[in-house]
């Protein structure tokens, strides 16, 4: 009995120990430096500073802008994608739209942009009837290949034109969508299957701990 009444002394005293281990840990233990670990949902690979940098387009009113002319003051959702596109891209950036318009109401404010991987069809004024028609906001952005693909390199996405008609072809592409924070630049990515509503809580989150 007294062997028994030890052993359970013992195994109090190293559970108290452990526990207030734990305790002293968590108080002084660093603590994460990002502000916004507790809205994201993703993880990219390298670090969400290898997304992102500088580029020079024409936006839908012909314009000539860089990054820092777009994403220097406010935050903005970028979509990469193009005009004649079947349903994809018209689907994502209809989402991207609304979660904007519903950022909006809660008086919010961020920048819809649709930046386009087919120049040789998506011209400032092709960007600008797409655009206005999802949301009053929305910026277009096109400019020549080169500066397209430096754009798209920038932001780590994907596209290829598809073999087939010269007029009416199809284009291969990423379908995700970038949230950029000014200072911060690129800070996290949404996949095409959130719904609009969840994109907006997320986005409102990561706006709030800026």
């Amino acid at each position: 009995m007294v062997l028994n009444r030890n052993v359970t002394l013992l195994a109090v005293a190293l559970v108290a120990v452990g526990l207030a281990g734990f305790w002293a840990y968590t108080r002084i233990a660093p603590q994460s430096d990002d502000a916004f670990a507790q809205c994201r949902a993703s993880a990219v690979a390298g670090g969400s500073a290898t997304i992102g940098g500088p580029f020079t387009l024409v936006d839908e009113n012909g314009a000539t802008v860089t990054d820092q002319d777009v994403l220097g003051s406010t935050p903005a959702l970028l979509y990469f994608g193009y005009t004649y596109c079947p349903d994809v891209c018209p689907l994502d950036a209809a989402r991207n739209a609304e979660a904007v318009a519903l950022l909006d109401e809660r008086g919010y404010d961020v920048l819809p942009v649709f930046i386009s991987i087919d120049p040789e069809r998506d011209t400032p004024e092709v960007l600008k009837e797409f655009t206005d028609y999802l949301h009053p906001r929305m910026l277009g952005l096109t400019g020549t290949p080169e500066q397209t693909d430096a754009a798209s390199k920038a932001f780590r996405t994907y596209y290829r034109k598809q073999e087939g008609d010269p007029e009416y072809y199809l284009m291969d592409h990423s379908t995700f969508s970038y949230l950029t924070l000014p200072e911060r630049g690129f800070v996290e990515f949404f996949r095409r299957d959130l719904p609009a509503e969840q994109m907006a809580d997320r986005m409102a989150c990561f706006l709030d701990a800026m």
